[in-house]
């Protein structure tokens, strides 16, 4: 039976876009592979690790009838890499085996059960279904990911709080250091739902959602969402555990308040932390009316200083940053301004967009 018959870029795209969460090692050696599953002439693609399940449907050539099995992912994508984007392959089933040609070239690979194959098993009830545009979502991930927690032992910092409210969706991520908050409109209102997106899932959605205003839907249940777009639906477990209370680190009152160029303030971290040590990334910022010095050494006493332009009358106020954290957040905004609110230097500084309240970047200072 011939499985399917595209064209090398078609059965690649369609392949990849569920192959990102697929471990080549895994204790369980099918979820190393792909399911594929035909029924009459639709064609399912589904990825699993048990933790993210991510399935698609797409309409390849190839004979009609039910037929189902699964095979390695990576090896399958690594064959369909090394062919010419617009020769034609096909993938054929024989016995326990598939075989994929492509001009004059032939790969048998082997094949294990369709039926060994572990399912995420879908929550019974899900809350109700709200969606956004790709678009959006994607900018709101991008505008929150950095700030997430790498491996930390407060498992439920390694992701991202979502929380839709009314007619708000919101997005928090923190790794104890720095905190990002954005949110957009919904068109619906929902009743409040909070869930926390582990950090592979977040990073996976980040790759497969595109600019494109065609909507995405989400639905959370107790201990999973579900997302559907553009054929595909994607299903993951998530954190459990209680996120700290955002409301409270986000600074309100802060009077001491800075408007400048994201780009020269960026420029101007990224040349001053080439003088930071390795393990030590601080800089100082030292602002007084009309200018703002950013300062940083390292243990062969260098120096590096730089100095902006500002519009500011207020105190003088000296204040030590690690300055990756700077630049993470001057990085994932793409407007031409920001705003630094400031108490003194020992409290936590507010970065915004001026006349955009749906943008917040906190981030504690350091002892330099």
């Amino acid at each position: 039976m011939i499985v399917l018959k595209a064209t090398q870029d078609k059965f690649l795209a369609v392949l990849q876009s569920v192959a990102g969460i697929v471990e080549r090692r895994h204790t369980l050696p099918i979820l190393a592979n792909v399911l594929i599953r035909k029924t009459g002439a639709q064609l399912q693609l589904t990825t699993s690790d048990l933790e993210i399940q991510i399935r698609t449907s797409a309409e390849l050539d190839g004979d009609e009838g039910d037929f189902a099995t699964t095979v390695g992912a990576r090896k399958l994508i690594d064959i369909l890499r090394s062919m010419p984007s617009d020769q034609t392959v096909s993938l054929e089933s024989a016995q326990n085996k598939l075989i994929l040609k492509g001009g004059k070239s032939r790969f048998t690979l082997q094949t294990l059960p369709a039926e060994d194959f572990p399912l995420v098993q879908e929550a019974a009830s899900f809350g109700p279904t709200f969606s956004v545009p790709q678009k959006v979502l994607k900018e709101l991930l991008n505008q929150v990911s950095f700030a997430m927690a790498v491996h930390d032992i407060r498992y439920y910092l390694n992701g991202i709080l979502f929380v839709a409210e009314g007619k708000q969706l919101s997005l928090v991520a923190t790794d104890g250091h720095r905190l990002a908050f954005s949110s957009a409109t919904l068109d619906v209102e929902v009743p409040k739902q909070e869930v926390i997106l582990p950090r592979k899932t977040v990073l996976e959605m980040q790759r497969l959602l595109s600019d494109k205003e065609g909507a995405i839907e989400m639905q959370f249940a107790g201990n999973q969402a579900k997302f559907s777009f553009e054929g595909m639906e994607f299903v993951t477990k998530l954190v459990e555990g209680k996120f700290p209370d955002y409301n409270r680190v986000i600074p309100r009152n802060h009077k001491n308040i800075i408007t400048l160029g994201r780009e020269p303030l960026l420029r101007s971290l990224q040349r001053t932390a080439i003088l930071t040590s390795e393990k030590f990334k601080g800089v100082r910022l030292n602002i007084e009316p009309g200018t703002l010095r950013v300062a940083s050494n390292n243990a062969e006493q260098e120096e590096a200083m730089d100095e902006l332009d500002i519009d500011y009358d207020g105190p003088a106020i000296e204040i030590g940053f690690n300055v990756t954290y700077l630049i993470d957040a001057l990085n994932n905004m793409n407007q031409d301004l920001v705003k630094i609110e400031l108490a003194d230097s020992n409290s936590s500084a507010l970065l915004t967009i001026p006349d955009n309240t749906a943008f917040k970047y906190v981030v504690m200072p350091m002892r330099i």
